[in-house]
C-alpha cells in the first residue's frame, strides 16, 4: 500500500554547505513544495513566517569543519530538525562526496545524527542525473568538459585543494570515516525490480547505511520508492539533492504529487555584482567568459587574509574598485583565484604556513570578507541582484550580509537558483542572490544571472 504524504512538513534537511543546501531547496520548491532554508535553527517567530511551507532546511558549514566541531554543533541541529516531525530528515552532502576523515567527515555526521533521528537503516543517495551525477555499482561519476569521469579520475575533484577524491566507490570512501555497516542496492537490482530483495539482504548482513545506484529517471524513481516506502516512519537519509529529486519523482509517479508547475523566470537587471572564492576550473571558465563579455575583474589577494589589518585594507580596496567599475557601466566580479593552477593559490598556502594561522580560520575570514564586499557594493550602488560563487565561501559571505533565510525564486542553472534573501535589517531584506558551487553552471553563468534567463 502506498504511503501518503502528510499535509504539513514532508521533509527537513541540514546542508553541510550553503550552495548545496540551496540546490536542495530548489529541487523541492520547483517541484511544487514551498521550501525555506535558514542559516541557523529557526526561532518560533521565524518559523511562523513560513507556517504553510512543506519543507524546512538549515544550511551549515560542516563540509569544511572537523569531527570535533561536528560533535559540538551537529547534535543540537539534528535534534531541532527531528523535533519538527517531518517523515524524512535529510543530511545533505555534496554531489561529489566532498569529505575526508579529518575535514567534512560524512561518516562522523551520520554517527551523530542517526541515533537522534532514528531508523533501522539509512539510505545513501549521491547521484543526481539532472546535474550529471551518476552512481553505478557503488562508483560515482561526474562530467567535466563534455565527458563523464570516475570521481577519482575527475580533472577537478581529484585535485580538490581540501578533500581530493582518491576513491570513487562511495562505500570505500565512507568506510574511511565510520565503522558503521555499509551496503549497496546496485544498478542491476534497481533495473530488474529487485530493489527490495537487495535491500533486505544488505540489512540482514549488517548494513546500516545502504547506498542506492542511480543513473537515469527509472532508477531515480525506484530510489525514491525505497526511501519513502522502506525508510520507516521517520527516515534519516544521507545524500545530495538526488534525495529530493528521487522522492519527488516517486511521489509524482505514485500520484501523491501533482506535475511540477512551469518554472518561473525573472526579468534581467542592468547591473549585478559578483564575488567568488572558488578555485574550480568550471568557475574559472565562467569568470573568463564574463570578463570577455563586459564584466570587470577585481582581484582580491587571499594571501592578505593572514593579517587582520591588511585584510581589512584589501576588503576596502576591492570594494572601491568594484564601485568604480559600476560607475563605468561594468559589472564587478571580485575573485580570489582563476582555477586550480592560479599562482595565487600557492601564494596563499605559503602565507598561511608562514603565519602559523589555522587554515580553517583564514578560509572563514575570506568568505566573510567577500560577503562584506558584496554587502557594501550592493548597498552603496543600490543593486538588487548579486552572485556568491564557492560552496565554502557562500555560508560565511551570506552571514556577513546579514541574511538569515532564503527561498528559491527562479532557476538559473541546475543546483543554483535565484534566491530571495531574508534579513532582520530592512535595508538588506529582499535582496536577490545566486549561490553557486564550484562545479555548477554553464560557461555563461554570470551573464545568465544578469539577464535572469534559464540555462538549459
Amino acid at each position: 500500500m502506498t504511503r501518503k504524504l502528510p499535509p504539513g512538513l514532508v521533509l527537513t534537511f541540514y546542508g553541510d554547505d550553503l550552495t548545496g543546501s540551496t540546490s536542495t531547496m530548489e529541487a523541492l520548491a520547483f517541484s511544487g513544495l514551498p521550501t525555506v532554508m535558514f542559516l541557523d535553527p529557526p526561532t518560533p517567530q521565524q518559523r511562523a513566517r513560513f507556517a504553510e511551507y512543506r519543507a524546512i532546511g538549515i544550511a551549515g558549514i560542516a563540509r569544511s569543519q572537523t569531527p570535533e566541531w561536528m560533535d559540538d554543533n551537529l547534535p543540537g541541529i539534528f535534534t531541532a530538525l527531528a523535533a519538527m516531525g517531518a517523515p524524512v530528515v535529510h543530511h545533505k552532502i555534496c554531489s561529489t562526496f566532498d569529505s575526508a576523515p579529518t575535514i567534512g567527515s560524512i561518516g562522523r555526521a551520520i554517527e551523530i545524527a542517526a541515533p537522534i533521528v532514528g531508523g533501522d537503516w539509512h539510505p545513501l543517495l549521491v547521484a543526481a542525473p539532472v546535474i550529471g551525477r551518476y552512481q553505478a555499482f557503488g562508483t560515482l561519476f561526474a562530467p567535466f568538459a563534455g565527458a563523464v569521469h570516475r570521481l577519482d579520475r575527475h580533472p577537478s575533484m581529484s585535485r580538490h585543494p581540501v578533500t581530493p577524491m582518491r576513491e570513487a566507490d562511495v562505500r570505500r570512501h565512507l568506510a574511511q570515516q565510520t565503522q558503521m555497516g555499509l551496503g549497496l542496492v546496485d544498478l542491476a537490482a534497481m533495473k530488474r525490480g529487485e530493489g527490495d530483495v537487495a535491500l533486505d539482504r544488505e540489512i540482514a548482513a549488517g548494513a546500516r547505511v545502504v547506498a542506492l545506484d542511480v543513473v537515469d529517471d527509472e532508477t531515480l524513481a525506484e530510489a525514491g520508492r525505497l526511501i519513502w516506502e522502506r525508510g520507516g516512519e521517520r527516515c534519516f537519509a544521507i545524500g545530495s539533492q538526488g534525495i529530493e529529486y528521487a522522492l519527488t519523482a516517486y511521489w509524482r509517479a505514485a500520484g501523491l504529487l501533482a506535475a511540477a508547475p512551469p518554472p518561473p523566470c525573472l526579468a534581467g537587471v542592468e547591473r549585478i555584482a559578483c564575488v567568488s572564492g572558488s578555485c574550480a576550473p568550471v568557475t574559472a571558465g565562467q569568470i573568463a567568459h564574463a570578463c570577455a563579455h563586459g564584466f570587470a575583474p577585481v582581484r582580491l589577494e587571499a594571501a592578505r587574509a593572514v593579517d587582520a589589518a591588511d585584510w581589512r585594507a584589501a576588503i576596502g580596496e576591492a570594494s572601491h574598485a568594484a564601485l568604480a567599475a559600476l560607475g563605468e557601466g561594468r559589472d564587478p566580479l571580485i575573485h580570489t583565484a582563476t582555477g586550480p593552477d592560479d599562482p595565487a593559490l600557492a601564494a596563499f598556502a605559503t602565507a598561511v604556513e608562514t603565519s602559523g594561522a589555522s587554515l580553517g580560520a583564514i578560509n572563514d575570514r575570506i568568505g566573510d570578507g567577500l560577503g562584506r564586499i558584496l554587502d557594501a557594493v550592493m548597498g552603496e550602488a543600490g543593486l538588487a541582484r548579486g552572485v556568491i560563487a564557492g560552496g565554502d565561501t557562500s555560508s560565511h559571505a551570506a552571514r556577513a550580509m546579514g541574511i538569515n533565510a532564503f527561498t528559491a525564486l527562479a532557476p538559473i542553472a541546475p543546483g543554483a537558483p535565484l534566491c530571495r534573501g531574508f534579513s532582520d535589517d530592512p535595508a538588506r531584506d529582499g535582496r536577490h542572490l545566486v549561490l553557486k558551487g564550484g562545479q555548477i553552471g554553464a560557461v555563461d553563468f554570470f551573464t545568465t544571472v544578469r539577464r535572469g534567463g534559464i540555462q538549459q
